[in-house]
């Protein structure tokens, strides 16, 4: 059985594991504040072209949402996300435990746009209802689609205007900056928002997120939100190192365009065979739909996720590939189900 379910799967890419290793007798600093969680800023700020900004390593996605946006806003303030947004459908209400309103657009492809977010703002316009403050995009969506630089150029226009906050959810950024047609580099986030953060879960890392605050008035006191609710770890070279790691060269980004190499071909062969897809994504997570019995047959060999029933014969899946991903599992996957079609 090969797994298309997730990309983590694996435990981390054998230069992280090997880093950890090599660092492993040092006596360090706790709390992040060793040598490894101070390079790993450096590089990253220098990749960002950004000096100015604050990073915070977390240990996962949930955990840096609901801490950002608690820090952030106000007891009464609430944040405007898509419907499929990850702080809506799949944190467990963890937002919304700490107080804060989620107000939830539908979309008809996982983004958020300016109008979705003028919507719930004329919605929610008067001191009965949550005070709109935020708005929360992830990029890419959970539908695998991708912002584009004028989408998000918008979007953080739109928001200064109306006295909001922008925050985009990372925890994908590596397989969103690999697609070339969002036109979208690292160095480009911390003028597009006032926070966001690059997932390392997600794209080779064994555990970690690095949260980028870049508004000046957001910044201050956060390392105590994140001692509060548990987020300080004292092994903090742990996520230092692995950081250090991805950002020491191009590590990150090289696993990042792996994926997407991978789900391009997988793509593609779908594609080719006929069958239609969910959502139009050009990331590493992918929507076919696929005749029940042709599923059920695939699924001897290779798991996925559940996603949608479609009608009573046909269901939408999402299939995942990684930095990890063989290519050969790929073009099985591939060669198996031009045999089941018709």
């Amino acid at each position: 059985m090969y797994s298309f379910r997730n990309d983590y799967s694996e435990t981390a890419h054998p230069s992280i594991l090997q880093a950890l290793m090599d660092t492993n007798m040092e006596q360090l600093l706790g709390y992040g504040m060793d040598e490894h969680c101070q390079n790993a800023i450096r590089l990253m700020k220098e990749k960002m072209d950004a000096q100015n900004v604050d990073i915070h390593f977390i240990s996962g996605g949930t955990q840096t949402n609901l801490l950002a946006i608690a820090a952030f806003l106000r007891p009464y303030e609430a944040v405007i996300s898509a419907e499929t947004g990850h702080i809506h459908g799949h944190e467990a209400g963890s937002v919304e435990a700490t107080g804060h309103k989620i107000l939830a657009e539908p979309t008809e492809d996982g983004k958020l746009t300016v109008a979705h977010a003028a919507h719930a703002l004329r919605l929610n316009s008067e001191e009965h209802t949550p005070r709109p403050r935020m708005v929360y995009v992830s990029n890419t969506t959970e539908l695998g689609t991708v912002y584009s630089k004028a989408e998000l150029e918008a979007l953080y226009a739109f928001c200064r205007e109306n006295d909001l906050y922008f925050f985009i959810d990372g925890a994908r950024m590596g397989s969103a900056l690999a697609c070339e047609q969002a036109g979208l580099t690292l160095s480009d986030y911390p003028r597009l928002c006032d926070a966001f953060y690059v997932g390392g879960t997600k794209n080779g890392a064994l555990i970690g997120e690095a949260l980028v605050i870049v508004k000046e008035e957001l910044k201050e006191g956060f390392r105590w939100h994140m001692k509060q609710r548990g987020a300080t770890l004292a092994k903090g070279k742990v996520l230092g190192v692995q950081f250090e790691e991805l950002f020491r060269g191009d590590l990150f980004m090289e696993l990042a365009r792996h994926a997407n190499r991978m789900a391009d071909i997988l793509r593609d062969g779908i594609t080719a065979l006929g069958y239609p897809f969910f959502s139009d994504s050009p990331s590493n997570q992918m929507f076919p739909i696929f005749p029940n019995d042709v599923l059920a047959e695939m699924e001897k060999e290779y798991a996925d996720t559940f996603w949608q029933e479609m009608d009573p014969d046909h269901t939408c899946v999402r299939l995942v590939t990684s930095w990890a991903t063989d290519e050969k599992a790929v073009r099985g996957y591939l060669e198996k189900l031009a045999g089941l079609t018709k």
